[in-house]
């Protein structure tokens, strides 16, 4: 009967004992990556001669923490498409790429919406500054090869 008593004491102790379940190993576990997708804000035509030859859509980055984030960990774009930065001010401006997983071309552009200076190809994730050769209030960025694809020069205009 004492051993019957102790077994019965055991399984009611057991079942009353709170033991934590274990946590998860987040170490080993990899989050997913965040995709940011492309908001079209609005079209940018670019002009030549009065006319327009090429419109794209365009996410606009008109405050201080979108011109930082830029188009930082995105992987692609949609077919003619860009990202508009807009600053207060007409003066040199200056971009890097070291977040930035696409190689891209950037157009700097005056505060008469004239194309200024383009950077082509600029190398992913790298940390040298690219600078434009001329003040610019707006810079364009497009993925790489698409100046030259679409036959954007400087001296041509953009409206949007």
């Amino acid at each position: 009967m004492r051993f019957l008593t102790l077994v019965a004491f055991l399984l009611l102790f057991a079942a009353c004992t709170d033991t934590p379940e274990p946590e998860p190993d987040t170490a080993q576990t990899t989050p997913e990556e965040t995709t940011i997708p492309f908001r079209a804000d609005g079209e940018l035509d670019f002009l030549r001669e009065g006319g327009s030859y090429l419109t794209i859509d365009i996410e606009i980055a008109a405050t201080d923490s979108a011109r930082m984030r830029g188009l930082m960990q995105r992987k692609g774009l949609p077919d003619r498409s860009g990202m508009l930065f807009v600053f207060d001010y007409e003066e040199p401006q200056s971009f890097w790429m070291a977040n930035t997983p696409l190689a891209l071309d950037l157009m700097f552009v005056n505060a008469d919406s004239q194309i200024v200076d383009i950077a082509k190809y600029a190398q992913p994730l790298s940390p040298d500054p690219i600078a434009s050769k001329a003040p610019a209030q707006y810079v364009i960025e497009v993925p790489a090869g698409f100046t030259d694809s679409h036959g954007i020069i400087e001296t041509d205009r953009v409206n949007w």
